[in-house]
């Protein structure tokens, strides 16, 4: 039974309803508060219709708060990201994002990957609390047929937000980490880390600020 357990929790985040988890985060402590009224969504992926598809969902999700939200992809030249930029680069950019209007930014980007093998048919029949022997049975029965274990990704992201003031440095409000698990489903799993960050960021009083 303890065994059992074990292969329960170690698969529990794949089985979850969202596939994607705030596996950490950092707050400015000078910003506790910062309502964002315009902001920049950058999702930085060298796969064009990922970032689109992101910077799409993200942008959308922030309307619905009353926030507005750009696209990147919208608001750069599409040669924009063929060249690194430079410091320079970089305060011309931020001073072209003051003067329209704009008070944050947000970056998001994958970090890493990582393969992970579960034995899902031990935690299936745990979760069916061992009914009775038809019941355990019936639901096991094709482990005869087929490799117990299944495997699957974690993608490891890390977003960050930055406060686009006039006379000041692009300060970080905000760094978080978020897993996403298992993405075949491309829109469901950016759904599912839209939901997860927007939840986190209004929790934390940054970008959602609720009267």
């Amino acid at each position: 039974m303890k065994k059992v357990f074990l292969l329960f929790i170690s698969a529990a985040f794949l089985w979850s309803c969202s596939s994607s988890r705030l596996i950490d985060q950092w707050e400015s402590p000078d910003t506790p508060v910062y309502e964002s009224n315009k902001i920049l969504v950058i999702g930085m992926s060298a796969d064009t219709e990922l970032r689109r598809t992101f910077e799409d969902k993200l942008a959308s999700a922030l309307e619905k708060e009353k926030i507005v939200a750009v696209r990147s992809i919208d608001f750069f030249e599409r040669s924009f990201t063929d060249t690194d930029k430079t410091e320079e680069d970089l305060n011309t950019i931020e001073n072209q994002l003051i003067e329209s209007g704009f008070d944050s930014v947000l970056i998001s980007k994958v970090t890493g990957t990582e393969a992970k093998v579960t034995t899902v048919q031990a935690m299936r029949g745990f979760v069916d609390d061992f009914q009775n022997f038809k019941d355990y049975y019936r639901t096991n029965q094709d482990l005869y047929r087929k490799n117990a274990t299944e495997s699957y990704t974690v993608y490891h992201t890390e977003t960050s937000i930055f406060c686009i003031c006039p006379g000041e440095e692009r300060e970080m409000l905000w760094r978080g980490n978020i897993d996403v698990v298992d993405p075949y489903n491309r829109e469901r799993n950016i759904n599912d880390y839209v939901r997860t960050l927007l939840k986190t960021l209004e929790k934390n009083e940054l970008v959602i600020v609720r009267e």
